[in-house]
């Protein structure tokens, strides 16, 4: 019991540091501009995928230096000539496009690369195990990804906290008319944090890519669980995305790992199970088989007791 409980929580801080990568881009998006960018999920996708090809053409750490950047600079590009334009139109255009640009994403991927999972491998100078407990091996690829998202995480708590480009951003958040008037491009402002929000996606697709999917499905997969995090957090705040992002990791890693059902308890305390078929196949059902649907009912749980979200502030 030990053993999987310490396991779980190295795999759910490792899980929720990835989601924060992603999470993170998305929330500091929002908060600039007011847009839930729907294909925000599609450039850790596309990061995936590009890593995948530089690995196997030049090495694990080209990729790892030169992807993030690539798609960063990508998404600045739509932001100035796509995402600008439609700004002006409202939020339902601006919805609209981003949701357009998940399914151009996902269709250029699978024209590509085809939709198959590719054959994306952990680098050979990270193929080791980093210890030993009990009787499991932890590899060195996923204290890997541990450390570089918690750098990350620090690096970007530093830059926005106490650089003078940061101050620029935070202050952007919220008055944008006055920054402006002071001399500062807030649209160039806009393009920046938009580019490096893609480029964290894409980071975050380049180091995950080896040990989870890599198919052209993954986007769809891990889109929906994002907008959890960001309205569990509270939207606009990076330091709830942080800890919801952990929250979910957490939970959805011990979900996992947990093989009992509701039939089980109720054994236990000398009661039967129902004889009703849809109620016996809901007591019999493992919490490892329905673990999926955890982060969305710790988000009806939030939106219930707490609508602003965990560090939101009420309108």
């Amino acid at each position: 019991m030990l053993e999987v409980t310490l396991f779980s929580v190295l795999n759910g801080v490792l899980y929720g540091m990835l989601l924060f990568l992603l999470a993170s881009g998305l929330t500091l998006i929002f908060s600039m501009m007011g847009v839930l960018n729907f294909a925000h999920a599609s450039f850790y996708m596309l990061g995936a995928y590009l890593g995948f090809e530089l690995s196997r053409h030049l090495n694990f750490w080209v990729a790892l230096a030169t992807v993030p950047l690539g798609v960063g600079l990508v998404g600045a590009l739509i932001e100035q000539y796509g995402l600008r334009t439609v700004h002006r139109l409202g939020h339902v255009p601006e919805l609209l496009f981003t949701f357009g640009l998940s399914f151009v994403i996902e269709e250029a991927v699978a024209m590509v690369w085809g939709r198959l999972p590719v054959d994306y491998r952990v680098p050979p100078l990270l193929d080791f195990t980093a210890f030993s407990l009990f009787t499991t091996n932890y590899p060195a690829f996923r204290l890997f990804m541990l450390v570089i998202s918690m750098l990350l995480f620090m690096v970007l708590l530093l830059v926005l906290n106490r650089t003078r480009i940061g101050l620029v951003i935070r202050a952007s958040l919220t008055h944008a008319d006055m920054v402006s008037m002071l001399g500062h491009d807030v649209p160039r402002v806009f393009m920046l944090v938009f580019g490096a929000g893609c480029s964290l996606a894409a980071l975050a697709g380049v180091i995950a890519g080896p040990i989870m999917v890599t198919s052209p499905s993954m986007a769809e997969q891990l889109g929906p669980l994002l907008f959890v995090i960001i309205v569990v957090g509270g939207l606009g705040s990076l330091q709830g995305a942080f800890l919801a992002s952990l929250l979910v990791g957490l939970l959805q890693t011990f979900a996992v790992a947990m093989n009992f059902s509701l039939s089980d308890v109720l054994a236990r305390l000398g009661i039967g199970v129902p004889t009703i078929t849809a109620a016996r196949e809901l007591a019999t059902a493992t919490i490892a088989q329905v673990a999926p649907s955890v982060p969305y009912l710790l988000l009806v749980l939030v939106l219930l007791f707490r609508p602003a979200g965990l560090m939101g502030k009420r309108a």
